[in-house]
């Protein structure tokens, strides 16, 4: 579904209708028959899948008399894209923000609050969800402390998952209806399979039940957990890794948050996957169907295709033209730019054949162009990050 080709009154008008992408490339080098489909978060106006929740969180909260102009002030606790989206409303609006967040997150997220007139506190990444330190925590002291303090909690607030059902999960099933059978792409006419990773729930809950409450009820919709998170269920999927910490950012949490449905109704099944799998997957997808997107992409499109290659239902799927898997990529690559997972990745990699061909044709030249990056990854790293696990 595009974006609108009217003028907007707000970036918040630029909020969501992100496209949903064919994977062509990456389904044909896995030996799938099936349509796997990309829904690209990161083209909506503050970058992020969490833009949704934000800006329907912060219009509610208006029309329940909930935030006073000129009063107010927003405080959140989030892994960081849940603060942006906030930010960006709050910044149109005119409400003053506070955004807590754990340490490991990037130096990114912080720099682009901050630009849009946020607070930044950090917390220790370490800290227990319930702990007074964690970014949970300290969000509800500043609240007991500041006048006019209010957290919308995204934790908790009915209007996370309402954001996926009323938005999100309608553009996957319009985009996938609205797109006829082809010779060279037959398609079923429905969403046959949905794969999100979780964080607080609400994308994975919300679109779930736009698509099994009024299109497809037979929809597999399968939830992806980093290794050391506790949100998958059965809980004895959880017991590797536990309590682990995990690089990929925004999924994962330490408590089961209200907003996420575990009713195997909602979510059918769920796997656990890696950070080495999941910056795996976000190399295919950048260099494979050129989409700069961030780590919980990887860790869903890893799921993904696991799924697909090793459990019953997935296989079936994988080999049946016309079936629409759907993958939910979260955010781009903006905010995980200066993290070392990614410099190895850019900077690091082996060196191509092309770039042999051309260290070989400037080195019978004259030239002082240098073709090089040997340390550029870890000097820049050095620079731009702190002493944290999650850095």
């Amino acid at each position: 579904m595009p974006q609108s080709s009217q003028i907007v009154d707000s970036a918040l008008g630029a909020v969501g209708n992100t496209p949903l992408v064919r994977l062509d490339r990456i389904a044909k080098q896995q030996g799938l028959q099936c349509n796997l489909l990309g829904k690209v978060e990161y083209t909506s106006a503050g970058g992020s899948v969490k833009d949704r929740i934000a800006k329907r969180m912060v219009e509610a909260a208006e029309k329940e008399g909930k935030l006073i102009p000129g009063y107010s002030v927003v405080i959140e606790p989030t892994s960081g894209n849940t603060g942006i989206g906030l930010a960006m409303a709050c910044a149109i609006k005119g409400y003053s923000v506070i955004i807590t967040m754990p340490n490991k997150m990037s130096l990114e997220k912080e720099a682009a609050l901050r630009a849009l007139g946020a607070e930044v506190v950090r917390t220790p990444t370490e800290a227990a969800w319930d702990s007074p330190e964690s970014h949970i925590g300290v969000a509800q002291r500043l609240q007991h402390e500041i006048p006019g303090g209010i957290i919308l909690d995204q934790y908790r607030n009915v209007n996370n998952p309402l954001a996926h059902e009323y938005t999100t999960g309608p553009e996957i099933v319009e985009a996938v209806v609205a797109t006829p059978s082809t010779d060279d792409h037959l398609s079923s006419g429905k969403v046959d399979a949905l794969i999100a990773g979780a964080g607080t729930g609400g994308t994975i809950t919300g679109i779930s039940r736009a698509i099994k409450k009024t299109h497809n009820k037979d929809c597999i919709v399968v939830g992806v957990d980093p290794k050391g998170s506790i949100l998958a269920y059965p809980d004895t999927l959880n017991e590797d890794g536990m309590g682990g910490q995990y690089v990929v950012e925004g999924i994962g949490y330490d408590f089961i948050p209200d907003v996420l449905s575990r009713d195997p109704a909602d979510v059918n099944e769920w796997l656990k996957t890696s950070d080495e799998e999941a910056f795996e997957a976000v190399r295919l997808l950048m260099r494979h169907e050129g989409l700069l997107v961030g780590g919980s992409s990887g860790s869903a499109l890893s799921g993904a295709l696991r799924w697909l290659h090793t459990t019953e239902k997935g296989r079936a799927i994988a080999q049946t033209k016309g079936a629409n898997v759907v993958v939910l990529l979260p955010d781009g690559i903006r905010n995980y730019m200066s993290k070392p997972w990614f410099l190895k990745m850019a900077l690091e990699a082996e060196p191509s054949p092309l770039a042999r061909r051309i260290a070989d044709v400037l080195k019978t030249s004259k030239s002082d162009v240098h073709t090089k990056v040997d340390g550029l990854a870890n000097s820049i790293a050095a620079r731009t990050t702190a002493p944290d696990l999650g850095q």
